[in-house]
């Protein structure tokens, strides 16, 4: 049945394109997330463990609501490992250490990637594609990646 929700539907494609690229820059984030998580090592290795942990698990309800979104559009979400990796920002790994400091400077560096991706995108999603329902919720999203960011970034100091 066709999704008739007050935008036309080229202007939901071309939303639903870019939210599967933030699909994308998420499931990377969060698999290089989990891996932290599990191959952390050094003196803080239990609290970077657990703090790693709750990041994933915020990165694992933002998967869901940006694919829910993509859906809610009339469209179909991604969801293959393939087509995440051809549709991210992102790198799916970097050579470092496995301490703290590696993993924390690495997951900075794409968290500060998404927020750019997310800020570029709440004008044009509400002015040319006339979608201000997307364009509140990736502000949403955009204002979680700041405050991830901002815990990374503390970890740092």
């Amino acid at each position: 049945m066709k999704t008739n929700i007050g935008i036309q539907e080229d202007r939901t494609q071309a939303v639903a394109v870019q939210l599967s690229k933030l699909l994308a820059d998420e499931y990377v984030l969060y698999t290089k997330t989990r891996n932290a998580h599990w191959n952390v090592e050094g003196p803080d290795f239990h609290n970077m463990h657990l703090f790693f942990e709750s990041q994933y698990g915020q990165l694992d309800e933002i998967i869901d609501n940006v694919a829910e979104r993509v859906r809610a559009l009339g469209h179909y979400a991604p969801g293959t490992l393939k087509s995440f990796l051809q549709l991210t920002h992102l790198t799916e790994y970097s050579e470092r250490e496995n301490t703290s400091k590696g993993f924390l400077e690495e997951l900075l560096t794409d968290h500060d990637s998404i927020i750019t991706f997310l800020r570029e995108n709440i004008e044009p999603f509400a002015n040319e594609y006339r979608d201000a329902g997307t364009s509140d919720f990736i502000t949403g999203l955009m204002e979680q990646h700041e405050k991830m960011a901002w815990m990374l970034r503390a970890h740092l100091k």
